[in-house]
């Protein structure tokens, strides 16, 4: 009789450097190697393998959709197994898994940006608006710590701050006159709002705990022929992480 044995598709596993039969542990290790080494700031080029990265992690750590890719791969992910084939935004899961990972889950959710927008402003000449001309833009932001990996200290060491409970709120509850109470939110003083805590000791000698450090990058700014006073020209993913 002809025996018939089924070829699995790896490459999720291939694309994160690990084995079928990895662990979460594991697969959280090489995410967040990979993650940080083909981060769009630290290499503009390599959008496209950031964005497989990011894709490869969201299926395999999820335990349902790692199971429907691990029996038909992508195509059954793609006919409807567990959701769309990959619907988050990249970055969406690089700021997610950085600040789940290290105690503070509760306070951001998908989607939700960790930073505002930056706005800079260009000063051109009018000839420059009518034939075009390309500017440099010295840009300073918080890029992740590379010592720490944007933990902010030693591993295992962030603690959740016990005045709020890892909320990083304080509700305070005055009573204003017999049967009239007064109820307040403020950011929790002890964490600054993190809702987190890492001990002086085990913090990071070069980020202080923080978790990102200040760095430059130098951003051409392409001003195209018959661009009006006023119009702006966006860098994607360049603000703060």
């Amino acid at each position: 009789y002809p025996i018939t044995k089924m070829v699995k598709e790896t490459g999720y596993y291939d694309i994160l450097g690990v084995k079928p039969n990895c662990t979460l542990d594991e697969l959280k290790k090489a995410y967040r190697k990979l993650a940080l080494k083909y981060h769009p700031d630290k290499n503009p080029h390599e959008g496209e393998r950031f964005k497989q990265i990011s894709q490869a992690y969201e299926v395999l750590s999820t335990p349902e959709r790692r199971a429907i890719y691990d029996r038909g791969g992508e195509q059954a992910l793609k006919e409807g197994g567990g959701g769309s084939h990959f619907a988050s935004n990249p970055m969406d899961i690089f700021e997610m898994f950085f600040h789940d990972a290290f105690g503070g889950g509760s306070r951001r959710g998908p989607g939700e940006r960790k930073s505002k927008d930056v706005v800079h402003s260009l000063a051109v000449t009018l000839e420059d608006l009518y034939k075009g001309v390309v500017k440099k833009l010295a840009l300073e932001k918080n890029v992740i710590c590379d010592k720490c990996e944007g933990r902010g200290g030693k591993k295992g060491a962030v603690e959740k701050c016990l005045s709020c409970q890892g909320t990083g709120m304080q509700v305070r509850i005055q009573q204003l006159a017999p049967g009239m109470i007064q109820q307040t939110q403020t950011v929790c003083g002890d964490c600054g709002g993190q809702g987190e805590k890492i001990p002086a000791k085990d913090r990071c000698k070069t980020c202080q705990g923080k978790k990102t450090t200040r760095g430059r990058k130098i951003l051409e700014v392409h001003v195209d022929p018959g661009m009006a006073d006023g119009q702006r020209i966006t860098f994607a993913e360049e603000g703060d992480q």
